[in-house]
């Protein structure tokens, strides 16, 4: 049999490869593998046949392929199987073959199990059981494989043997709730046995979006330390244990968290990823931005990834465990792109469906990790939604940080967000809103500039950050803290949630779609970025510029976000990009804990405030416009008053390493709240003059109180 091509690229296009033109009269479509006489018994009609040159040729059909069925293309004694190709990106194909409304997966009883998976491409699908049967499964029009095998399935194994383009190949179930260590089978678990007591019933704090302090942590960062003084080093229950403490008896874990006072701890990825032995995790390290399977918890962050229903179980406890502590907890999740696309369970159940390509028919990598998924297609999307239904409903997720949302389509961001809605608890939504080289037009990618579609979501404020600290891609690069206040023209908008249209500078819709932040797990902390950008400057004068970024984030209308340790001068070493640097650069240093105390109680005092004020809590653009007002400072010094209906809130900040005079913004009995440069003791019950000595490097705030 001579090696061809043929490929099915449209609902009635077939296209030739590597095949010498021949007469369209010799050529036969047909789904029999050998033809009698040139009398096929299920010919396909040939419409037109055009040679693009002399090796290539599209086949234009009468009648649409039928995808359920092998075709072959046969010509003189030749005969070759033609295989589906780029139809699958059709229009004609995402409408045909769409199951939305199908449950996928395996769908447990004690009695029996229902298993289903969606390959329209597949020839034939078995499902095969660990207990050694194997069951045929028999094929819906639209695409979706099923079968249901009775008694109690629980804890086996499985995997489907799917025959696609030629191939038989054992695949797992993209919606699998169980795993075993390193993905290696697909799991039948019974869920109910996962749930911690009281999981499904206990009452925990709810927290709307303009109420919410997000701690961004990794589940492993958070205790691996040996000064952690944590049991389960590096896993889920690490963050459940509760009075842990470092060797000198400083808090550490979810204990520490609580008391800094935050409101939501958001994790970066914890659904099942590559990279890291399961079996051996101490030996590699990763973020979690490399993602197989969405449906379960990563393996390496349970005490034994050999047991399926362990990482279920104990990633419910640690969700418990926050809840009981009173935070909510945000789920950074990857649905932009999966590790590998090659390998993934997606290509291989249906090739070329789930990632976008280019023009040239390559793969598109606006993520820059090889791929794109195309969550604009059916089955992606409702892959995604599915996913973020599980996990809103059986792990009680409070919010979702979409990585690289601008890659996603807005359809599929307004679906999520009605689907949240129907939640009876807020459930936050956030997103990377960066503008991506992928294919999707622009006009429908999730970005910062299609805000306005997304009035729910709050975006990463880049703006922000690089306002206050300089520009992300200059490490030498100074912005207002760091820079003897420069970009100080840009104050006003960055506190007025962005949302301001008195002031220039980027615009949301509303304050709450802004997320202000100045350090995330991305690129290098602000402790180092200060440490390359400011060398001549000293160790002290450093950390009050690193308070002052801090104090602003906080101070600022918008959603306020901390990374884990930002509030004591984590360093990861210089390095950059530490997503596979392992435990020693990334891990939080406890000792740093203690020897800043000083700043974390700078930050208790800032979370505090803003909780006590809803000054800082102004949800529309109007409000701002009404209560917030800048004073006049002698530039660079910046200061803004909030005004309230019982309070003013006045904050003062100085950028310089000189000190400056300032005016108070009204006449009354103002009353010095914070400083980060002197402790409260030291400070004044109340000015007695209508103008004050702001130090260097020092955030002010004072209240008046009305009469």
């Amino acid at each position: 049999m001579t090696k061809l091509h043929a490929w099915i690229d449209g609902e009635k296009l077939i296209t030739l490869e590597g095949i010498a033109a021949i007469d369209r009269n010799k050529i036969i479509v047909t789904t029999d593998e050998t033809v009698e006489n040139n009398t096929p018994t299920v010919p396909l009609l040939l419409s037109s046949v055009h040679w693009t040159n002399s090796t290539t040729a599209t086949i234009t059909l009468e009648q649409n392929v039928p995808l359920e069925r092998q075709l072959y293309l046969h010509f003189n004694d030749i005969v070759f199987p033609i295989y589906p190709r780029y139809v699958v990106q059709t229009a004609w194909f995402d409408q045909i073959y769409d199951a939305s409304e199908e449950r996928l997966g395996a769908d447990y009883s004690p009695a029996s199990t229902t298993f289903a998976v969606w390959t329209p491409t597949a020839i034939q699908v078995e499902l095969l059981l660990q207990t050694d049967q194997r069951v045929t499964m028999m094929r819906k029009a639209n695409g979706v494989w099923q079968t249901t095998v009775t008694g109690d399935l629980k804890n086996v194994l499985y995997q489907f043997a799917v025959t696609i383009h030629g191939e038989k190949k054992l695949i797992n179930d993209p919606y699998t709730k169980g795993l075993t260590a390193n993905s290696t089978y697909s799991v039948v678990v019974d869920l109910s046995d996962s749930d911690p007591p009281h999981f499904h019933t206990a009452p925990y704090p709810p927290t709307l979006k303009q109420d919410a302090i997000i701690y961004e942590l990794h589940v492993r960062d958070a205790t691996s330390s040996a000064d952690s003084g944590v049991q389960h080093k590096g896993k889920f229950l690490g963050l459940t244990e509760q009075q842990t403490t470092t060797p000198a008896g400083s808090s550490t874990g979810l204990s520490y968290i609580q008391q800094l006072g935050v409101t939501h701890i958001q994790l970066l990825p914890l659904q099942d990823f590559a990279r890291v032995d399961e079996l051996n995790p101490q030996h590699s390290y990763n973020w979690g931005y490399d993602p197989l399977f969405y449906f379960v918890p990563e393996g390496s962050y349970a005490t034994d990834a050999a047991d399926p229903l362990t990482r279920i179980t104990e990633c419910k406890q640690m969700i418990h465990a926050i809840h009981e502590a009173g935070m909510s907890v945000i789920l950074d999740v990857v649905y932009n792109h999966v590790y590998y696309y090659e390998s993934s369970v997606y290509e291989q159940l249906v090739p070329g469906y789930y990632f976008r390509t280019n023009a040239n028919g390559q793969r598109s990598n606006g993520s820059g990790t090889g791929n794109d998924l195309a969550t604009e297609r059916k089955m992606v999307r409702k892959l995604i939604l599915d996913a973020v239904d599980y996990w809103l409903q059986q792990f009680h997720i409070d919010g979702f940080r979409f990585d690289l949302m601008g890659a996603m389509d807005i359809t599929t961001m307004q679906l999520i967000e009605q689907r949240a809605a129907q939640m009876n608890r807020p459930i936050l939504l956030l997103g990377e809103g960066w503008q991506l080289n992928t294919p999707l037009p622009e006009h429908e990618q999730a970005t910062t500039s299609n805000a306005k579609q997304l009035p729910a979501y709050s975006f990463f404020n880049d703006y922000f950050r690089d306002t206050l600290k300089g520009d992300l891609f200059q490490s030498l690069g100074k912005g207002y803290v760091n820079g003897d206040g420069y970009f100080s023209e840009r104050l006003p908008q960055l506190v007025a949630g962005s949302s301001d249209t008195r002031f220039a500078g980027k615009l949301f819709t509303h304050p709450l779609q802004s997320i202000n932040f100045v350090e995330c797990h991305d690129n290098h902390t602000l402790a180092d970025k200060l440490s390359l950008s400011n060398q001549a400057d000293t160790t002290e004068q450093r950390r009050r510029m690193h308070q002052l970024a801090t104090g602003i984030t906080l101070l600022s209308q918008g959603v306020p976000f901390l990374h884990a340790g930002q509030e004591f001068l984590r360093s990861k070493q210089g390095d950059p990009n530490s997503y596979i640097a392992g435990d020693a650069i990334n891990q939080l240093n406890w000792k740093l804990r203690e020897q800043e105390a000083d700043y974390i109680y700078w930050v208790q005092q800032l979370i505090a405030l803003r909780k006590n004020y809803a000054h800082f809590r102004l949800t529309t653009a109007r409000e701002i416009e009404q209560r917030l007002h800048i004073i006049s400072t002698p530039s660079p010094v910046f200061g803004y008053i909030l005004l309230g209906d019982t309070a003013d809130i006045a904050i003062y900040v100085n950028p310089l390493n000189e000190q400056r005079q300032i005016a108070m913004p009204a006449l009354g009995r103002w009353k010095q709240l914070l400083s980060n440069v002197n402790q409260p003791t030291s400070l004044p019950s109340f000015l007695a003059e209508q103008t004050a000595t702001i130090a260097p490097y020092e955030m002010l705030i004072w209240i008046k109180e009305r009469t």
